[in-house]
């Protein structure tokens, strides 16, 4: 049962129908895995808490730099140097100290990524790599999780759901074959404009919430695309690869 402190943290939540009183119980009842506090995980988490999911579990292996600074707005000057796990705990402790924050300062795979998604009702993947975002869809497989992706480089987004929960969703792997030709392209090279990340990370944190509470429509088997010098939405429809060697025996 909610405090009195909460009803009022929460009471903007909670005049809405759609989540109300039991909806915002659930929220603090769900946990969710966020990989990666840089662009993305930066402006999720920084949702996620606020919004009162009770558990967050947030994992990278990097430290702050002043580069990030452009669009990582979880960090400040003064985290320059430190872990950007234990940066981005400290901020969201300080967002909302309710929130049970597990700061993991490595990036993880295989059997430990496994079982961090095992325990987990949902994923943000907000990684900047295809090797973690195949390796966190073949978890997410295994477990019947949804998978909330994105990206950004340059003036490109693009934004999904993956609720493997659900038989005939499509995985990340029938996007992005593993064994294809696409390549990771690093903010470093690249660039990227920074409020895309903002939008990105903003959405998934949305579409998380939708998962949560069972509410809406969510982005499952659609994937959106946004061009930031024009600020034009694309969609593309997504079906399940009967080929994919990663969900197509779910």
């Amino acid at each position: 049962m909610l405090n009195d402190d909460q009803l009022l943290r929460y009471s903007r939540h909670i005049m809405l129908p759609e989540i109300d009183i039991s909806g915002q119980e659930r929220l603090l009842d769900s946990h969710v895995l966020i990989l990666g506090a840089g662009g993305l995980g930066s402006p999720a988490a920084l949702y996620l808490a606020a919004s009162g999911v009770g558990k967050l579990t947030l994992c990278d292996g990097d430290a702050v730099d002043l580069t990030n600074l452009q669009r990582q707005i979880i960090h400040n000057t003064a985290s320059i140097g430190l872990s950007k796990a234990q940066s981005a705990k400290k901020t969201l402790t300080g967002i909302n100290p309710e929130v049970q924050i597990t700061a993991l300062e490595k990036f993880v795979q295989d059997t430990e990524l496994t079982q961090l998604v095992a325990e987990v009702d949902a994923v943000v993947d907000a990684s900047d790599n295809f090797a973690t975002r195949h390796s966190v869809n073949k978890a997410c497989v295994i477990h019947q999780k949804p998978l909330i992706s994105g990206a950004v480089v340059r003036f490109e987004a693009q934004v999904s759901v993956f609720d493997l929960r659900r038989p005939g969703s499509p995985c990340y792997h029938c996007l992005y074959p593993e064994e294809g030709d696409t390549e990771d392209m690093p903010c470093s090279i690249m660039g990227v404009f920074s409020p895309l990340t903002g939008i990105i990370g903003s959405i998934q944190a949305a579409e998380t919430i939708k998962i949560l509470l069972n509410i809406g429509v969510t982005l499952s088997g659609r994937i959106q695309l946004l061009n930031g010098l024009t600020t034009n939405w694309r969609t593309i429809n997504l079906h399940q690869d009967p080929a994919c060697m990663v969900c197509r025996q779910r």
